[in-house]
């Protein structure tokens, strides 16, 4: 049956019947307009901040602090590596759509074996960041002239751990 599907898709003789328009897939919503796709995670980021108890707490302008420089810290409090872990898991998820999270969580992710506070203090400031950026996603506008730009800012000496 599906080698038979198969063959009409090729041979461009598929029909495909309408349930509606697509809104949700595997999480994120996607709304379509003339225009273009909007794809975001607004439903599943406030979920993250209510599950965390901080829907009360005061959003950031921005996921990290550009000075802030996560260590090891040896002397600092220890926390619960579980609930850090889920935290950091919540986090990437949203990565996906969010990819300018993705150095702050990553930076967070590399103390899920022993986190201290000051690394819990940093993922909170990532939570905090999206209370003002639920309604964030990405948009694809309806073009023939697409092109894709992207910018780096490069600090390859500027991590104490690893440089």
């Amino acid at each position: 049956m599906l080698c038979e599907e198969f063959a009409h898709i090729i041979e461009g003789e598929f029909e495909m019947s309408m349930m509606g328009e697509l809104t949700l897939f595997l999480g994120p919503q996607i709304k379509q307009s003339p225009n273009g796709i909007f794809i975001s995670q607004t439903k599943y980021t406030k979920e993250l901040i209510k599950k965390f108890g901080m829907e009360n707490a005061k959003s950031m302008g921005t996921p990290m602090s550009p000075t802030t420089m996560l260590e090891e810290d040896k002397n600092g409090k220890s926390m619960d590596e579980t609930m850090y872990r889920v935290m950091i898991g919540s986090l990437l998820y949203l990565t996906a759509n969010r990819l300018y999270t993705m150095f702050s969580v990553c930076k967070c992710a590399r103390f899920q074996s022993a986190p201290k506070e000051s690394h819990l203090t940093a993922v909170k400031h990532i939570i905090r960041y999206l209370i003002g950026a639920t309604e964030l996603g990405l948009r694809y506008a309806h073009s023939n002239n697409f092109v894709l730009k992207s910018f780096s800012d490069a600090d390859f000496a500027g991590d104490r751990i690893d440089r």
